[in-house]
């Protein structure tokens, strides 16, 4: 009886696949092989907890005239002038342009979650001008939520009147890494 893998075969077989790459797979992001499953969860938990602070019925006050501003009573009265000025670049952005209000509501929540994760201060939210829905219902989920420090309508380089740029308060430990950068 003939021996099924024979040197032969696998000669030739490795002579056929010389020089063949492997593909890279970059369409599925998995997460981390020493996250476990458990941590997933909580994350997703989480994530989601960000958005229950966002209430389509309350209406905070906002000014309504000029630009769109907001900043939280205990918050340094300057930031929004920093804002203004543009002192604050984006760290992360997050475009809204083509989602509905509920699914704008969650990547805003996530957004929130991952800066306070990641330690990100700055971040810009492009909710573009289109019908207005979004442009008039960002701000106000914003102001609802306690982490964030203060928005302004950005500058023209980070999206001008579609878009706000939102300072989220950190950790003291993130604040000074993040102003030692």
């Amino acid at each position: 009886m003939t021996d099924k893998n024979s040197d032969d075969d696998f000669s030739l077989f490795s002579a056929e696949f010389s020089g063949i790459k492997k593909l890279k797979q970059d369409t599925i992001k998995l997460p981390p092989k020493n996250m476990k499953k458990k941590q997933v969860i909580q994350e997703k938990i989480a994530a989601n907890l960000e958005t229950d602070h966002f209430s389509d019925g309350f209406e905070p006050h906002l000014n309504e005239e000029g630009p769109v501003r907001y900043i939280r009573e205990d918050a340094q009265k300057y930031l929004v002038k920093q804002l203004r000025r543009g002192d604050f670049a984006p760290e992360i952005i997050l475009d809204l342009h083509g989602l509905n209000q509920v699914e704008a509501k969650r990547e805003l929540g996530a957004l929130i979650s991952c800066c306070k994760k990641e330690g990100l201060y700055c971040c810009s939210v492009l909710h573009g001008v289109g019908t207005y829905v979004l442009k008039k219902q960002v701000p106000l989920w914003l102001a609802q939520h306690p982490d964030i420090l203060a928005f302004h309508q950005a500058p023209l380089e980070f999206g001008g009147h579609g878009a706000l740029l939102v300072l989220v308060e950190l950790e003291d430990w993130q604040m000074k890494r993040e102003f030692e950068k």
